[in-house]
């Protein structure tokens, strides 16, 4: 009998096969989707046409008035290189063949921009503010779009994994598109006067290291995670086995644990109570699991006889939230990588035993409800010709005495992955030409050090690919959120709104679009994204078309000593001076002593470009502003654009 994994094997060997007989039998060549019909193609910027075709066979491809003859290579593929054109409007595309030949309808020059970040960038237009008015206006046959579907790999991929095409803007293709960046290119198509295309490649929830391809994590120091995203793609086996002794090597370390002696041991010292039901803990009625976010570990004890353990075996164990870790007898066998997905688990030859076995499952839970959430009728442990076992009920929990911050994910996730959403949805656009990026992330990455390395990394990696080392990219500062602040506090995203907006100024080719007053203190996800899409143009303005617009808005440059102990304010970025709304001085300043906690609010007299901060007679040594999650502002230029989130020292006069 053969094992499942050798079943694997061969049914790849003759899906492969099966694959290689359809790609000689293609009776004609076809565009990649990034030169399909309606595709827009980068203008000033070498173009890399590619596609497939017959292997070896020779394909003559037609770009404007240029024709390029070029093979087609053993794996089927064929790329044929044209220079860069500056005319705009419709432009031939077509590929001729012995075997047949292709032709793109309605291909267009003109500027091509992607988006992409979480959830706020993947916010489709039915769902922000006035759809339904926006969608009925929105035909446009020069604006083109094209959806990226969500998408994990290993490796990178050369094609998509579902079907993608680029669709003319009507009241259909644009309701599921991201509203951020259709407005964004709305906006453009209005001052660009060219046809306008669009990429949206997104993921909600997704932090910005699933982003970052291999070269990118190189440079932050992340060689062994991408390498081990690879082996995953070839050992799957041998990959878990790595990410588990790095989470065992982890909780020993955070609690002291001795080996041998920790919760997923079959004999260990942990006190466990009845499972109430299958689902979210937050349900079972328990008082002290209400509310709870942290970690809880599940207990399940099964019989086998030898017939079963000699099995090979999948243990399904349903949606594990937040994300949940597996150990049979004491062995690894997996982690949850994806929290919106029902877990399934390889059980390795060696694992089960006869007579009794013990299921222990890690769950960790930073947010909402959490838990072995099931449902129950899809638990059970899965054993060839030896049926299935129900795992439906029968659990016992037990709270853990430490839930340890830091836990190691294993780095193919998709969210919180290393390199797996660029792998999957940023790689197979191949080295198309951009005009530039927007990007709309950061709340996923709020309290974890280093971004402003992070996003540096990134943006080189994807000037790279991209053949632009000058390739604009622009991100949007986080809106507001989060409770309103009655007093000067620590705050994470206050912190990374500065932090993005230094990592953009420090670019010589990035920009800013602040949208700290565009937030809802209640909702993460704000339906007011016009005003994004129309800053998020103006900035994109600056950067990539180079007019003399700021590209980061007002920002504050540096605070002064002044003699009465306070600060006096100075801004770049500005268009004309700064207003206060609704009141005769600015809010939202804080003077700050050098210890946590020292910071109170106080008022700032505008003069022209610059602000005053009159001393109180308390020690200053450092000014903050806006320093809240959703905090109330009122500082605009002539723009009229909001001053962001910053914090800076205060320097001596002179």
């Amino acid at each position: 009998m053969f094992s499942r994994n050798h079943v694997k094997r061969l049914s790849a060997l003759f899906l492969g096969g099966m694959a290689l007989v359809a790609l000689t039998a293609w009776a004609a060549p076809q565009f990649d989707p990034m030169f399909s019909d309606h595709a827009v193609i980068q203008r000033d910027h070498p173009v890399i046409v590619t596609g497939r075709g017959a292997p070896k066979e020779m394909i003559a491809v037609t770009f404007g008035v240029e024709t390029r003859e070029v093979r087609v290579g053993t794996d089927g593929r064929f790329e044929a290189r044209f220079a860069a054109t500056n005319s705009t409007g419709r432009i031939r595309l077509e590929a001729r063949a012995a075997s047949g030949s292709v032709v793109a309808q309605d291909v267009a020059v003109g500027d091509v921009f992607l988006c992409s970040g979480q959830s706020n960038m993947e916010l489709e237009v039915r769902s922000a503010q006035d759809a339904m008015t926006q969608l009925r206006t929105s035909a446009d046959d020069q604006l083109r779009l094209m959806l990226v579907p969500r998408a994990v790999a290993d490796d990178p991929l050369r094609d998509f994994r579902q079907a993608v095409s680029w669709r003319p803007a009507s009241p259909d293709s644009v309701a599921d598109f991201s509203a951020a960046c259709f407005y964004m290119a709305r906006a453009l198509r209005k001052t660009a006067k060219v046809p306008i295309g669009a990429i949206a490649s997104s993921w909600g929830g997704s932090r910005i290291n699933p982003w970052m391809g291999a070269r990118a994590q190189a440079a932050i120091g992340q060689d062994a995670q991408s390498a081990l995203v690879s082996l995953h793609g070839r050992d799957p086996v041998a990959a878990e086995r790595a990410a588990s002794a790095e989470w065992e090597k982890w909780w020993r370390k955070a609690t002291g644990d001795t080996a041998g002696k920790e919760p997923w041991q079959a004999d260990s010292s942990v006190v466990w109570s009845d499972v109430p039901r299958i689902g979210p803990w937050e349900e079972w009625g328990v008082s002290v699991l209400a509310d709870f976010n942290g970690m809880i570990w599940y207990r399940r004890e099964i019989d086998l006889t030898v017939a079963q353990a000699d099995a090979s075996g999948t243990l399904s164990l349903g949606l594990l939230d937040d994300v949940g870790r597996v150990w049979i007898n004491g062995k690894p066998v997996g982690m949850s990588a994806r929290s919106w997905q029902p877990s399934s688990f390889d059980v390795p030859p060696g694992v089960l035993q006869p007579g009794r076995n013990v299921i222990i499952v890690n769950v960790l839970d930073n947010y909402a409800n959490g838990g072995l959430s099931g449902p129950a009728e899809v638990m059970k442990l899965s054993l060839e010709s030896a049926g299935d076992m129900s795992l439906g009920d029968g659990w016992r929990y037990a709270v853990a005495k430490q839930s340890p911050p830091g836990a190691p994910r294993v780095p193919w996730g998709d969210t919180t992955g290393t390199g797996t959403l660029y792998n999957g949805m940023i790689a197979p656009l191949g080295a198309i030409g951009l005009k530039g990026v927007a990007w709309y992330q950061g709340e996923s990455d709020v309290d974890l050090p280093g971004y402003a390395d992070r996003i540096k990394a990134m943006m080189a990696d994807w000037r790279r690919q991209f053949g632009t080392p000058d390739l604009a990219f622009v991100a949007v500062q986080l809106a507001g959120y989060g409770d309103p602040a009655t007093k000067p506090a620590e705050n994470g995203w206050a912190a990374m709104r500065y932090v993005q907006y230094q990592a953009m100024a420090r670019d010589d080719h990035g920009g800013l679009a602040t949208a700290i007053d565009l937030g809802d203190p209640f909702d993460i996800h704000p339906g007011e994204k016009q005003e994004v899409g129309r800053r998020l143009a103006r900035a994109m303005r600056a950067v990539a078309y180079g007019e003399a617009l700021s590209r980061t808005g007002p920002q504050a440059s540096r605070a002064i000593a002044t003699a009465d102990g306070g600060a006096a304010i100075d801004f770049t970025g500005l268009t004309g001076g700064l207003h206060a709304r609704s009141a005769a001085q600015a809010i939202g300043f804080e003077l700050c002593g050098a210890a946590v906690g020292s910071c109170r609010f106080v008022g700032g007299r505008i003069e022209g470009g610059r602000v005053i901060l009159t001393g109180d007679g308390q020690p200053a040594v450092r000014v903050r502003y806006a320093w809240a999650g959703a905090p109330v502002v009122n500082l605009y230029d002539e723009a009229p654009l909001p001053v962001g989130s910053f914090e800076l020292p205060i320097v001596p006069m002179g």
